[in-house]
């Protein structure tokens, strides 16, 4: 019997690995152009206004305005590896999954790329709320847990949330900066959504946002 889990073990992951690669059949990777970090307003202008907004105008994001907003939110911005937020203990456990009307991808930091992870228009089940679904973007942050490994405490999800918090924090000053709005959002059908996203059961959706166009 023993001879036979890891066969079984193997066979499982295939599976999963194909159902995924049909989801997003359609879909291809999205190269991002690179970043650009140069510019932008004033940081106390754009905290003065940095606000929550749950109306959004038409219109999609640019793949320049997506590379750029990505970068803001948890690129790397050091030669280390390092990125934009910080994460306890250098975890970057925090996965950022991008919600579109063409389909779901995972953003990858270190290539600057969309994986494509589900092809179709799924915003509206990121979450509860009407507005989610007109957002040209919506964000969900998914802590992976077989990232922090052996480093593990009692205290891991604590320290999680808070490095989801200073990526959507990030978002806002992005958005504040350059004319986007958006809102941090916890009214997530968060199980539906880990079973559409075909997350792991290491894999915990924290938060998700909103993004796009005001309303005009």
């Amino acid at each position: 019997m023993k001879c036979r889990v890891p066969m079984l073990l193997g066979f499982v992951l295939a599976v999963a690995n194909f159902s995924l690669g049909v989801a997003a059949q359609g879909l291809k990777p999205v190269k991002l152009p690179p970043p650009q970090i140069g510019g932008g307003r004033p940081l106390m202008q754009v905290l003065n206004e940095r606000k929550s907004t749950r109306e959004f105008g038409p219109g999609t994001l640019s793949p320049q305005t997506l590379s750029n907003l990505l970068w803001a939110a948890f690129g790397i911005n050091r030669p280390d590896g390092r990125r934009t937020a910080p994460s306890a203990m250098n975890w970057q456990e925090v996965d950022v999954y991008v919600v579109t009307p063409e389909g779901v991808y995972l953003y990858e930091a270190k290539a600057n790329t969309l994986e494509p992870v589900l092809s179709g228009d799924f915003r509206a089940a990121t979450g509860t709320q009407s507005f989610v679904k007109d957002a040209a973007v919506n964000l969900v942050y998914v802590a992976d847990f077989s990232k922090i490994g052996a480093q593990a405490s009692p205290d891991a999800e604590t320290y999680t949330a808070a490095d989801v918090g200073f990526i959507a924090q990030n978002v806002y000053l992005y958005c504040a900066s350059e004319g986007l709005v958006t809102v941090v959002r916890a009214s997530i059908d968060k199980p539906a959504l880990a079973k559409t996203l075909n997350l792991r059961p290491n894999q915990k959706i924290i938060l998700a946002q909103s993004l796009g166009y005001p309303k005009k």
